[in-house]
């Protein structure tokens, strides 16, 4: 495991990849990284993320207090609770990738196994109702979803993606905006509909027989593994 500084060097590293790449911009997002058992390095908050020196960010234990640096991120209580919830998750990011946005925006959900890859790498992807940002409303709003899921959209309010590391973490956002990607322009070209049952039980027994983490199996929401789909365009996960 990398000490603090090289852990301050990768969330910057981290943030300025996600600015590049449009998942934020100006003082968007967050990101944090447990480090050791009772530390979490944290961006600072109302910062430019793109623009980050690792001296910047913010050292709070698991409870969000700072103890060294200036004020963490605004909604470090929601990290807090993904912390407290899932022990074994040492790195949060929160981003606004604009095409899963635009999704929730839309109130279109992502949450259907439409690409091989999104069952390897995603698992069930949560929809967390709207909650008014950096209040308490957020953690709770989470509670129930980040038991089982590593990938969560926020209503208006992003995406949030955990991982066993901060490179996970940003895989799983990567994934999500590129899926979105992909069914926004799939669903221009015409209806599009989930692979079949069939076949997501064949992904899973890959992903298990070659040792691929992924996300938790707990696919509540949808029903076309279990033969009761209606059919229709719109995910219903």
């Amino acid at each position: 495991m990398q000490g603090e500084l090289g852990t301050r060097e990768e969330i910057v590293r981290t943030c300025a990849r996600m600015y590049e790449r449009g998942y934020i911009v100006a003082g968007d997002g967050n990101v944090s990284v447990r480090v050791g058992r009772d530390r979490v390095v944290v961006t600072p908050a109302g910062a430019h993320k793109g623009m980050l020196r690792p001296a910047d960010l913010v050292l709070t234990d698991l409870r969000g207090v700072p103890l060294r640096g200036g004020s963490p991120s605004s909604e470090m209580r929601m990290h807090v609770e993904v912390y407290a919830r899932r022990p074994e998750v040492r790195a949060v990011v929160h981003a606004h990738p604009p095409h899963v946005l635009a999704f929730s925006v839309a109130g279109q959900s992502l949450g259907q196994c439409i690409l091989p890859e999104v069952v390897f790498a995603l698992g069930r992807v949560a929809q967390a109702g709207y909650a008014t940002p950096t209040t308490s409303e957020v953690p709770r709003i989470i509670a129930e979803h980040v038991a089982r899921s590593n990938a969560l959209i926020l209503d208006r309010h992003g995406t949030l993606t955990l991982g066993e590391d901060l490179a996970a973490a940003f895989n799983r956002l990567e994934t999500l905006e590129h899926t979105a990607k992909i069914t926004w322009l799939a669903r221009a070209l015409g209806p599009i509909a989930p692979l079949p049952a069939e076949e997501v039980k064949r992904l899973h027994a890959l992903a298990e027989g070659i040792g691929l983490q992924r996300a938790y199996p707990d696919c509540a929401g949808c029903d076309v593994c279990s033969g009761t789909e209606t059919g229709g365009t719109t995910p219903s996960g």
